[in-house]
């Protein structure tokens, strides 16, 4: 079938898109936009959620395991306490807890990893073994430990701890980027100018690194905010404060399942399970951004192929004949 030069053009605007065009890329995909609409939610949640709470978390009242309802939509515990303002009031502790330990193990993976691999010899050796040291420390025991000796185990306490144990990671695999990009032309030319280390690797390699940052300091925050909720189940962590974690140690502790009462803990593990959903879809977007192979087709490219009627492929063992036909 033959192709008019318009349809060619106008394939080669949807495969090839601008510069502008290809920025917005990432937030065009279904799953970042799924991802990032129900984080918003538990964000927004976090911020008002204390004030919107419809009664205080810790007030106890006469209605005993009494299942959702108008006056409690979640329903309540046995000592009649209301399950929704404790999902409420309990999640910010979880996004304080996951989003400042992906920030400060983002940050001690972008300045380890990225100048071992960048400036090389006697630097990466010793930053290499501080890499290794902590990739072997396991973060949960040595909380479990800390609380042992801290009366107070708040949130920022376990949040510092998490992010001191798990940058090792994305150090290693920062590194392993930057060795990748340090011998390209680009930073060659940038280095060959005069430019000094510090500002090739601000502006020459840090920028080509961007998405692997995002993607490590998503999966960061979703190990911090399981291992947040985890401690709190196994009653580690101060169970005075409430998160989604808290919420489930008291239900399994005064053994709602046993009693039918499903509403005291199934809330708070949908929650979990959402906002590992968003965080998971998040990365993948990320994923599929970075890696081409794993890019699905635009709307737009399948509808310039189906208006088209072809798919162009490479054809090899064509004669003279057949390509001026």
């Amino acid at each position: 079938m033959a192709v008019t030069a318009a349809e060619v053009a106008v394939l080669d605007t949807t495969e090839t898109p601008a510069p502008s065009k290809r920025r917005f890329r990432f937030l065009r995909g279904r799953k970042t936009v799924v991802g990032l609409g129900i984080l918003l939610f538990f964000v927004l949640i976090a911020v008002v959620g204390p004030w919107i709470a419809p009664y205080d978390p810790d007030a106890m009242s006469n209605e005993l395991l009494q299942p959702p309802s108008g006056a409690h939509w979640f329903g309540t515990t046995q000592t009649g306490q209301d399950v929704l303002s404790q999902i409420l009031v309990g999640t910010r502790g979880v996004l304080v807890v996951g989003f400042v330990a992906g920030i400060f193990a983002t940050i001690l993976s972008v300045l380890i990893g990225v100048s071992a691999g960048f400036l090389g010899g006697t630097a990466d050796e010793l930053l290499s073994v501080l890499s290794n040291v902590f990739l072997v420390i396991p973060g949960l025991p040595l909380i479990i430990i800390i609380a042992s000796f801290v009366s107070d185990t708040g949130d920022l306490l376990i949040a510092t701890v998490i992010a001191f144990t798990s940058w090792a990671w994305g150090a290693r695999v920062l590194r392993a980027q930057t060795l990748s990009l340090r011998r390209r032309d680009y930073v060659e030319a940038a280095r060959a100018t005069g430019e000094s280390t510090w500002r090739i690797i601000l502006f020459e390699v840090l920028p080509n690194l961007t998405a692997v940052i995002a993607s490590g300091f998503v999966g960061t925050v979703i190990f911090a905010i399981l291992s947040e909720i985890t401690l709190a189940f196994i009653g580690v962590a101060d169970i005075s404060n409430w998160n989604w974690g808290t919420v489930l140690f008291w239900a399994q502790s005064n053994q709602a399942l046993a009693q039918g009462a499903w509403w005291w803990f199934v809330p708070a593990g949908l929650c979990i399970a959402l906002l590992g959903m968003s965080l998971a879809l998040i990365n993948f977007g990320i994923d599929e951004f970075v890696n081409p192979r794993l890019r699905t087709e635009t709307g737009a490219s399948r509808k310039v192929r189906m208006r088209v009627g072809f798919t162009p492929v490479a054809r090899t063992g064509t004669t003279e004949k057949e390509t001026r036909s």
